[in-house]
């Protein structure tokens, strides 16, 4: 399949030569990131890149120790690479100074990880819309709650964390990270405390929230049979990407 790409405003729309669209809205280069010195150094990510494409659902798979969660924290700005670049909507994060990274992580970046990081004394209604008001903007009461309703969880707005069950906080963390519209959703193990078959609960009304909000998600897992629902699997192993496989850009 032939791709022809056209730049604009920093952000790279693709065509294939049956006349498809992809837009390009997360784009990693060459990253490196070593730890320790001499022979204690491990090279947890090893000139990783990738792309992907606005309203994708990605899975990273690897075993621990692989580099599945360093290229996390890379994607999202949490830590920076030893060398390398990440483009999200076209603009190289680490070309940013840690204030404005930090704005920037919390406008355009949402994060949903294996501890739910609910605070304990806020309901789930405020809980969701923390972040947006740290921005200093007023939450988008219809949205949040389409939200709510989309994840199962409306009913449940006005509870703290500790009246839900586990599957019903990580729905909650997941609609706190939605609910400031970010570019992209990065998940970290987001399953990794719930049984088998709440995950697939949560998994199943994620990809659906993520449809239904036009939502970006790369998600990390060393669960097979969890990757299987995303649209692209990705294999990482001992800092190098082994294979892809679905539809998108790499």
């Amino acid at each position: 399949m032939q791709i022809f790409s056209f730049a604009g405003n920093g952000v790279t729309m693709y065509v294939t030569e049956r006349g498809k669209q992809y837009m390009e809205i997360l784009k990693a280069e060459n990253l490196i990131k070593i730890y320790g010195k001499g022979d204690n150094q491990v090279k947890a990510l090893d000139g990783v890149s990738l792309s992907v494409e606005k309203g994708e659902f990605v899975a990273v798979v690897g075993t621990s120790g692989s580099g599945k969660s360093t290229l996390l924290h890379m994607l999202g700005g949490l830590d920076r690479p030893d060398s390398g670049k990440v483009q999200v909507e076209g603009k190289d994060i680490f070309t940013l100074k840690e204030e404005a990274l930090t704005i920037f992580r919390r406008r355009k970046i949402g994060f949903v990880f294996q501890a739910y990081n609910l605070v304990p004394v806020l309901s789930v209604y405020e809980n969701v819309v923390l972040p947006v008001e740290l921005d200093g903007k007023k939450a988008d009461r219809k949205f949040i709650e389409d939200i709510l309703d989309t994840l199962g969880i409306r009913e449940k707005a006005g509870n703290l964390p500790g009246q839900l069950s586990g599957g019903q906080q990580q729905r909650a963390a997941i609609a706190r990270a939605l609910a400031s519209k970010p570019a992209i959703l990065l998940c970290d193990e987001p399953t990794g405390n719930l049984d088998s078959r709440t995950s697939q609960d949560v998994l199943g009304l994620l990809k659906i929230s993520g449809q239904k909000f036009a939502q970006t998600i790369v998600m990390i897992t060393h669960n097979e049979e969890i990757a299987q629902m995303a649209d692209r699997i990705i294999r990482i192993e001992d800092g190098h990407i082994l294979s892809a496989k679905g539809r998108g850009l790499m």
